[in-house]
């Protein structure tokens, strides 16, 4: 398996613990709220129905990120071959090495670190459309590009 394999898998992976988290606290909401039901009424009651309300919210926003980073990885062509930084390149530079696809933190493989950012993200804008050879400036450091899969 190439590295972009791999590193796709990892944020697929990444994305899939993310949906199992929040589908299981969803559900321990929706519990909640059965028992809630099932309680005692008054203000005590009223008061923990409505948390658990907003709890219900909050996880029905992070499943729509999460909905959002699955569509953004079914976007990336693991095929493609590139010459100027785009969704699902790898870009090797000076300093840092980096997979444009979803925001996933730092990867390993074999003892190689990369960086998966999102392409909205202030060093992936910098990086866009940029070719070997060209170098970037962010946060008082400049990188030049060696080598973009």
């Amino acid at each position: 398996m190439n590295t972009k394999q791999v590193l796709y898998n990892m944020c697929q992976e990444y994305v899939n613990n993310r949906l199992e988290t929040i589908k299981s606290t969803i559900n321990d909401i929706e519990q909640g709220l059965n028992s809630e039901t099932k309680s005692s009424a008054g203000d005590k009651h009223e008061t923990g129905r409505a948390m658990l309300q907003l709890e219900r919210e909050k996880a029905g926003q992070q499943l729509a990120e999460v909905q959002k980073l699955q569509e953004l990885l079914q976007k990336i062509d693991l095929e493609k071959q590139f010459t100027k930084v785009a969704l699902g390149s790898i870009v090797e530079t000076s300093g840092l090495n980096y997979f444009i696809a979803i925001s996933s933190g730092e990867l390993t493989i074999n003892d190689k670190k990369y960086y998966a950012i999102s392409p909205v993200t202030p060093i992936a804008k910098q990086l866009l459309s940029k070719k070997v050879g060209d170098s970037i400036h962010f946060r008082s450091s400049t990188f030049v590009i060696n080598k973009i899969e």
